[in-house]
């Protein structure tokens, strides 16, 4: 069962909305910033949306404010979406509407301000007393009241494949007749509990993130807010773009290193191609999880030699958006829909010279080229795993 993809839009390091996007990888311009996250110390390199802060909640939605809400409401503006959310609500009801949201840390950040401002009786202030935005499930709660669906209503956590797993969850939810519909999202903002806890891991890089070089160093964190409305194919006649296939696995077998062998990405990958019944040869391109970091990019690309020919073309976009963690696997998912629409692949920016002993090739400049179908690799600690596959609906 194909399911239509009838709306997307993504706010991220580049921009605001999908012709940042565009215009980003056309001119192989960066999103990365050296770090100025407020009350933050450490050498590296972010990618930050500039707009946050400046970003009010309306009125009704006041009492759910975070960062990460903003971040939220401020991707929600961008390219008609909601309008396009408000058009379906008139064709299926907002009952028949579902809400699968993705995030790592939700609005701890909104939490670390409370406890810093924590009065001497011990209790946060009373601006802080919002018990739906300290959990987990806070952004959907937030989308859910900000579009007025009334639809089932969840967030997934799963490392950094979560976002990815939102498009199985809707698509799932729709198979079996429990919506028609869809909204999937992930949002995730710096904080200082992200920063410092991969510097802790010591997983950050000082200088601008280098995927899949052979000089890579680390990765640099980004913050994103990525949604899609996804539907029964029927409902969205004008889509030009379908899921057609999805993989999940979890191979558990380390808290923050992936399994040397990609064992857990390999059957992702496989599943999905599986459920998509289009062989790999017809996958013609593939976006990375590609993070820079020495382990995971060495891994992915022992995974693709297992299962792709080396004609297929593969890259990372991490270098002009940074990882944006639990809004990643939407955020590129949507740059492989543009990059659908728009027939040009995008390269792996900062790559000069890919590792000798990689075992799949990286693609390292912008190619022109129409891209039928395309897949979308997010893994995450824990061994979370999900690749998903998209199609042209007409083909």
């Amino acid at each position: 069962m194909r399911i239509a993809i009838s709306s997307y839009t993504a706010t991220s390091a580049l921009g605001l909305g999908l012709k940042s996007i565009q215009e980003a990888i056309n001119n192989s311009c960066s999103g990365l910033r050296s770090n100025d996250l407020k009350n933050c110390d450490l050498d590296t390199w972010i990618g930050r949306v500039q707009s946050v802060e400046a970003t009010a909640l309306p009125p009704h939605l006041d009492h759910l404010q975070s960062r990460n809400n903003q971040l939220a409401w401020l991707g929600l503006q961008q390219n008609g979406f909601l309008a396009n959310v408000d058009q379906l609500i008139d064709q299926v009801g907002a009952n028949r509407i579902g809400v699968v949201m993705a995030t790592t840390t939700s609005s701890i950040g909104r939490t670390e301000e409370g406890y810093a401002c924590m009065e001497p009786s011990g209790q946060m202030p009373k601006e802080y007393d919002q018990p739906e935005i300290h959990n987990l499930h806070s952004p959907g709660i937030f989308v859910s009241r900000a579009t007025g669906l009334k639809g089932p209503s969840m967030t997934i956590s799963t490392a950094c494949s979560s976002s990815a797993k939102v498009f199985a969850t809707a698509s799932r939810w729709i198979k079996y007749g429990l919506v028609d519909a869809v909204l999937v999202g992930g949002v995730d903002s710096l904080c200082l509990s992200v920063m410092y806890g991969f510097n802790s891991l010591e997983l950050l890089s000082p200088n601008p993130c280098r995927p899949f070089d052979r000089r890579r160093d680390g990765i640099n964190l980004g913050e994103a807010a990525g949604f899609a409305l996804l539907t029964k194919e029927e409902l969205a006649p004008a889509a030009e773009f379908a899921l057609l296939g999805y993989g999940e696995s979890s191979d558990a077998y380390h808290m923050s290193h992936p399994h040397p062998e990609g064992k857990g990405a390999l059957m992702a990958m496989e599943q999905a191609l599986k459920r998509s019944g289009i062989p790999a040869t017809e996958i013609d391109y593939i976006n990375l999880h590609g993070t820079a970091s020495k382990a995971n990019d060495l891994i992915e690309t022992y995974t693709l030699s297992q299962c792709f020919p080396t004609s297929t073309l593969a890259s990372s976009t991490k270098g002009w958006t940074g990882h944006t963690l639990g809004a990643a696997g939407i955020l590129e998912s949507i740059i492989t829909l543009e990059s659908m629409l728009h027939g040009i692949v995008p390269g792996t920016l900062n790559c000069g010279e890919p590792d000798p002993e990689f075992r799949f090739p990286i693609l390292k400049k912008n190619t022109k080229m129409l891209i039928r179908n395309a897949m979308s690799n997010s893994f995450g600690f824990g061994g979370n795993n999900a690749a998903l596959i998209f199609g042209r609906i007409n083909d």
